[in-house]
């Protein structure tokens, strides 16, 4: 990972970008020898949020599954067939 001050971005914002899009490593921001933000590349942020996104999906399955609420495979197919129709 790169790490940059934020002064640093102000002023060579466009070559860093540039690094950042070619190489799609993200880039710590400092400042005051701080972590102050992360810089990530679109597509990367993109396929982070979507990966947080089924985690989180996955996650409310098993504490539904924990929790008893759960429907037999008949009865969701039943209910879906009257969706579809």
């Amino acid at each position: 990972m790169k790490i940059e001050l934020v002064t640093s971005l102000e002023r060579q914002a466009t070559e860093i970008l540039s690094e950042l899009r070619e190489s799609k490593e993200p880039v710590l921001l400092t400042e005051d020898c701080k972590p102050s933000a992360y810089l990530v590349d679109v597509e990367e942020y993109e396929f982070m949020q979507n990966r947080l996104a089924q985690l989180e999906d996955i996650a409310h399955g098993e504490s539904s599954v924990a929790e008893g609420r759960v429907t037999k495979h008949a009865e969701a197919k039943d209910k879906m067939s009257k969706w579809l129709n």
